[in-house]
C-alpha cells in the first residue's frame, strides 16, 4: 500500500474512513468531528482540487491527509517562524481505527513533509484538537513546535496549532 492522489472513484470510501474516524472519536470522548464536518462537499472538493492524499487497500481506504495552502483565517495573528516562506497545511489527517498503532499516522506525516519539500514548501502548518492527545502526541514526536492555539466554533475544547519548518538539504526525521 502507498499513498496517492485520491480521486473521485474513491469518495465513498474516504467519506466512509472519516464517518467510521469521527464515530471512534466521539466514542473515545473526542468532539472534534461531527456529522455536519468532514462533509461529502468538503471532501469532493478536496478531491477535484487533488489536495486529497489516500492509502487505499482492495478499494477500502484506511487513511487519509489533505495538503493545500489553505490556512484559517484564525491563523493570522499567531506567531508562526515561517514568516517569508511559502507554508503547506495539512489538514483532515485519518487512520481507520482498525489500522491506528501501526505506525501509519507517522506515514501519512512522512509522505506530507516529502510531498511538501518536493513541491517547494518551506514549513507544514495544522492544527490540532486538544482534547485528541494521540493525535497531539504524534505531532509533539515528529518535532512539530506548539506555535498557539485558536477556537473553531461548536468545540468545547481549542485546538493547537503546530509548525515545522523544512529544509530540503535535510532527510526528516519524525522522532518516532
Amino acid at each position: 500500500m502507498e499513498m496517492e492522489v485520491a480521486s473521485m472513484n474513491d469518495l465513498k470510501s474516504i467519506k466512509y474512513l472519516y464517518t467510521t474516524v469521527t464515530n471512534s472519536l466521539r466514542k473515545n470522548g473526542v468532539y472534534q468531528w461531527d456529522i455536519f464536518y468532514p462533509n461529502i462537499i468538503v471532501i469532493g472538493r478536496d478531491l477535484k482540487k487533488g489536495h486529497l492524499h489516500a492509502l487505499i487497500n482492495d478499494g477500502i481506504c484506511v487513511a487519509a491527509v489533505v495538503m493545500n495552502e489553505e490556512q484559517s483565517s484564525k491563523y493570522s495573528g499567531l506567531p508562526w517562524s515561517d514568516k517569508k516562506g511559502r507554508p503547506a497545511v495539512i489538514h483532515r489527517l485519518a487512520v481507520h481505527p482498525g489500522s491506528q498503532g501501526k505506525g501509519i499516522g507517522k506515514q501519512i506525516l512522512l509522505y506530507a513533509e516529502e510531498m511538501a519539500i518536493s513541491k517547494g514548501y518551506t514549513s507544514i502548518r495544522l492544527d490540532a484538537y486538544t482534547a485528541n492527545t494521540k493525535a497531539i502526541t504524534m505531532y509533539e514526536r515528529a518535532n512539530y513546535s506548539t506555535v498557539g492555539q485558536i477556537q473553531y466554533p461548536f468545540r468545547k475544547y481549542p485546538y493547537l496549532c503546530f509548525e515545522k519548518m523544512l529544509n530540503a538539504n535535510e532527510p526528516n526525521d519524525i522522532g518516532m
